[in-house]
């Protein structure tokens, strides 16, 4: 964050200086103004450029095995030209490279769930799915597992059979 902050700056000394050098070589005919607007819009244009190349660096950087289930697109009224191209602003990734089975519960997968967001720090959840039932259950506090290997008393959630998360987990 304090990288884009610094590069926001640049950029608008960038661009102020780029409008002070044209007003010199056009004989100082352009008005005082251009200079500060000049400036603030290419700190403008650097924020967007930031918001909307933020998720493909960070899924650039995701480790093998890792993988983006869904992602959530962000509009709002305050960034009209969101409404025409929206923002990836959150996404949730799956470990799949460490997804683990129980041959007692063949339908059974549990995988562990990186939710990233732009301006909140990554967490991580451990999911039991239910690949037969389209469920999931949150393991957040920890598990007790039986005998079997199956989960004590999971707090089973339905899920929408086309759950992205639910058809990448299971199909692995």
């Amino acid at each position: 964050m304090f990288i884009e902050l610094i590069a926001t700056v640049f950029a608008g000394i960038a661009c102020a200086g780029i409008a002070m050098l044209l007003n010199r070589v056009t004989g100082r005919r352009l008005p005082r103004w251009i200079t500060p607007v000049a400036a603030g819009l290419g700190m403008l244009a650097m924020t967007v450029t930031n918001e909307y190349t933020w998720f493909d660096r960070t899924a650039d950087e995701l480790p093998d095995g890792i993988e983006i289930a869904m992602t959530v697109e962000n509009q709002s009224w305050f960034r009209p030209w969101t409404r025409l191209y929206p923002y990836v602003e959150r996404f949730v990734a799956v470990d799949t490279g460490t997804a683990r089975t129980n041959a007692a519960f063949p339908d059974q997968r549990l995988a562990d769930l990186y939710f990233f967001g732009r301006w909140s720090p990554v967490n991580q959840a451990p999911m039991l799915f239910d690949c037969a039932s389209a469920r999931s259950a949150l393991l957040i506090d920890g598990a007790e597992f039986d005998e079997d290997g199956a989960v004590v008393d999971p707090a089973w959630e339905g899920m929408p059979e086309d759950d992205p998360i639910l058809e990448l987990v299971c199909e692995t």
